[in-house]
C-alpha cells in the first residue's frame, strides 16, 4: 500500500477541485494512484477533474512559422514570464521556429541545426542563451504539418509579437478557402482544444478511460447492465462531440459541427496541431512569506 502523503492529497486537490477528505479517501481507495484517483472522484461526481487536469503550469514563449504549405510550431519554456518579455528570448524562438520548418519534427534534429551568424547549434546557442539571461530554459517541443495540394493556417492567440505567444495552431487543409476557413478553424482549436480530428484517430487509452468512468457512474445509479450499456452509447456520442474537432460545435456560428462547415466552405481538414504553453508542465509554488521567513530567522 503507498503512503496516501500530505503533499499527494494536495496535488491531487489541486488538480480535481475535490475537497480534502474526498482527495485522501479517492487516493486510499487507488494505492496513491493520482490518474485512477481522478477518474474515481469523477464516478463518484466529487470533480469536474478532467478540464482541470491540464492546466498551464510554465513560462515562456510559443513560436509558428510558416512556408507554403509547410508549418512548425515550437514550445521554449523559461522559468518566468518576464524572460518572455525579452527581445533577445523573443529573438531566439522566432528563429527557432523558422528553422523548425525543416527538423521534420524532430527535435533532435532541430538542437543539431546550425544557429545563424554564432558557429554555434541551436542546443549550444541555448546554453549561450541561459548564460545570458540568467534563467534555465529548455526546447520543449516541436512539430510540423505539410499538406501536399493545400496550405496550412495558423494562428496564435496571445501573440506579443508576430508569431509569438501562449497557445500557437496549425491546420492543415486542402479546398478551395482554406486561408479564410483554414484562420476560423484555428482560432476554434485555441479555443476548444480538442484531442483529435475524428473519432477514428481518437487516442484508444483516452476513450477506454472515458468508458469505464462512465461505465462506473451508471452502475452508480442501480440501473440494469442491459440500460447501462444504452446510456453509455449516449454518452459517448456525447463524448466524441465534445473531443473531435470535426464533431464540435463551430465556435464561429455556434450552431453547424466543425466537419459540416468545412464541406459547406469546400475545404478538407486533414490535420492539425495546437501547443499551449507549459500545458502538463507541473510548475514548482512559490511560497515567498515562507521564504522571507526562512532568511529572517537565518539572520
Amino acid at each position: 500500500m503507498a503512503a496516501i502523503t500530505a503533499a499527494l492529497v494536495k496535488e491531487l486537490r489541486e488538480k480535481s477541485g475535490a475537497g480534502m477528505m474526498d482527495c485522501k479517501k479517492a487516493l486510499t481507495e487507488n494505492d496513491g494512484d493520482i490518474d485512477a484517483a481522478i477518474d474515481w472522484l469523477r464516478t463518484k461526481g466529487f470533480a469536474a477533474a478532467a478540464k482541470k487536469s491540464g492546466r498551464i503550469a510554465a513560462e515562456g514563449l510559443v513560436g509558428v512559422a510558416m512556408d507554403g504549405n509547410l508549418g512548425a510550431v515550437v514550445e521554449v519554456n523559461s522559468e518566468t514570464d518576464f524572460v518572455s518579455r525579452n527581445e533577445q528570448f523573443q529573438g531566439f524562438v522566432s528563429t527557432v521556429a523558422k528553422l523548425s520548418l525543416a527538423s521534420n519534427g524532430d527535435l533532435d534534429a532541430l538542437k543539431a541545426m546550425d544557429y545563424p551568424e554564432t558557429g554555434r547549434t541551436v542546443a549550444e546557442e541555448l546554453t549561450q542563451m541561459i548564460s545570458t539571461i540568467g534563467e534555465n530554459m529548455n526546447i520543449r517541443r516541436v512539430q510540423v504539418l505539410k499538406v501536399d495540394g493545400g496550405e496550412v493556417a495558423a494562428y496564435v492567440h496571445g501573440a506579443i509579437v508576430d508569431g509569438l505567444g501562449k497557445i500557437g495552431v496549425l491546420v492543415a487543409a486542402t479546398g478551395s478557402d482554406v486561408a479564410t476557413f483554414g484562420k476560423q478553424v484555428t482560432m476554434h482549436i485555441a479555443a476548444t482544444n480538442p484531442a483529435s480530428l475524428s473519432r477514428d484517430d481518437l487516442d484508444p487509452q483516452l476513450l477506454e478511460r472515458e468508458k469505464q468512468v462512465l461505465t462506473e457512474q451508471a452502475r452508480e445509479s442501480g440501473k440494469p447492465e442491459e440500460i447501462i450499456e444504452k446510456m453509455i452509447g449516449g454518452r459517448i456520442n456525447k463524448y466524441y462531440a465534445e473531443v473531435c474537432l470535426l464533431e464540435q460545435v463551430f465556435v464561429i456560428d455556434g450552431e453547424s459541427k466543425v466537419g459540416k462547415a468545412a464541406t459547406a466552405a469546400g475545404v478538407d481538414v486533414k490535420a492539425f496541431v495546437r501547443f499551449g504553453l507549459g500545458e502538463g508542465i507541473e510548475k514548482k509554488e512559490e511560497d515567498f512569506a515562507a521564504e522571507v521567513a526562512a532568511v529572517a530567522g537565518g539572520n
